[in-house]
């Protein structure tokens, strides 16, 4: 954050208008355009983003939606919160995503849906499970909170490769609002409701009644919900939106930095982008072998220890306890490597090479000794 989100925000505190309304909806359009999709809509978090795509996707109570089980809870969450069921499918060890061979084998009379994930900013495979959804008659959605700016097959994520795809602008997203979300899709009466139900199903915006010069009264034509993103978390959003390309260039410069220095032990497998993936490196996630002099959590506090901060790899939803459950160990061995195995190394927007040069001359130290 700079001068400029500074005084975007400032400029919306002087304007009068505060709560969701005009900067809400040219960061929907800026954000649209960018991603190259005919509409975006604006919602608190990434979280109300992934229910509303539940709702406007029809699932419904009873219902099974594939996913991995190596994503942040909210995944599954948003698939229970409509009474559906998350079914987990193991991942390709080689990008973190759901594995499209294994999705076949999951699919029931009760699927639905497939929410894919695009983890740590690292594309999913969404042509081969476009293929899959379509011939078997699902919805394919996204959730996208990690990929901000990251492209799939020369196209950012967030262009229509889905019918709905999810973003978060979260503080620990490449682009940031504070707290934040979107929804993406090209259907065109999707879109619609969605900016209804964010808004108890207002039938007239508040932006529209209070810029109309004849009265409007409104209606409430189903149950809806308070999802609205502010203009003071727009007005960062545009700002961010705009300096995202410097973001992205210096995140993939640290990133390269990184897969080039750990290239020195064997025993870490750094990430690799399949072909028709550019990943925006939300976070640089590295693996670390069962042959390393070292454990994952003790080389943690070793470098805990010297001042750097770093956190075990993506979560396994199957471990947590509303999740839990004994199937899913054996049909995730490749989840559970990689959360036993992961690290995210630090990897920010004003890294400095000496930071960064401190992170490695660290690491390269502690597991040589």
């Amino acid at each position: 954050m700079g001068v400029e989100e500074e005084a975007a925000v400032l400029s919306v505190l002087r304007s009068g208008w505060i709560s969701q309304g005009p900067k809400v909806a040219e960061f929907e359009r800026q954000f649209a355009a960018y991603v190259g999709t005919p509409h975006a809509i604006a919602l608190s978090s990434c979280t109300t983003a992934l229910h509303l795509a539940m709702l406007l996707a029809g699932i419904k109570e009873g219902d099974e939606v594939l996913c991995p089980s190596l994503s942040f809870i909210a995944t599954a969450n948003a698939i229970r919160y409509v009474g559906a069921a998350p079914v987990f499918v193991d991942i390709d060890p080689g990008t973190y995503n759901i594995d499209p061979n294994r999705v076949e084998e999951a699919i029931t009379p009760r699927t639905r849906a497939i929410l894919a994930v695009h983890q740590v900013g690292m594309p999913a495979a969404m042509n081969e499970l476009g293929e899959i959804a379509d011939r078997r008659g699902l919805v394919l959605m996204e959730d996208a909170a990690c990929a901000s700016g990251s492209k799939y097959m020369a196209e950012r994520v967030g262009h229509p490769h889905s019918l709905l795809a999810c973003f978060s602008f979260h503080p620990r997203k490449v682009l940031v609002t504070g707290e934040g979300g979107m929804i993406t899709t090209a259907d065109e009466q999707i879109a619609a409701r969605a900016k209804r139900l964010r808004q108890h199903a207002m039938s007239v915006s508040d932006l529209a009644r209070h810029s109309s010069s004849k009265i409007v009264s409104e209606s409430y034509d189903e149950v809806g919900f308070n999802f609205r993103m502010t203009d003071m978390q727009a007005a960062l959003g545009l700002v961010q939106l705009q300096r995202l390309p410097g973001f992205l260039e210096r995140r993939r410069a640290r990133a390269a930095k990184y897969t080039a220095a750990l290239g020195q032990l064997p025993f870490f497998v750094p990430p690799g982008e399949p072909e028709g993936c550019v990943s925006n490196f939300q976070s640089y996630m590295v693996r670390m072998l069962e042959n390393a002099p070292i454990t994952r959590d003790d080389l943690m506090q070793a470098l805990l220890d010297r001042g750097i901060s770093t956190r075990r790899g993506v979560m396994p939803i199957h471990r947590e306890r509303p999740y839990a459950d004994p199937c899913w160990d054996a049909r995730l061995p490749e989840t559970n490597r990689a959360a036993d195995r992961t690290i995210i190394l630090p990897l920010f927007d004003q890294m400095t090479d000496e930071d960064q040069d401190y992170v490695l001359d660290a690491i390269l130290g502690v597991c040589r000794r």
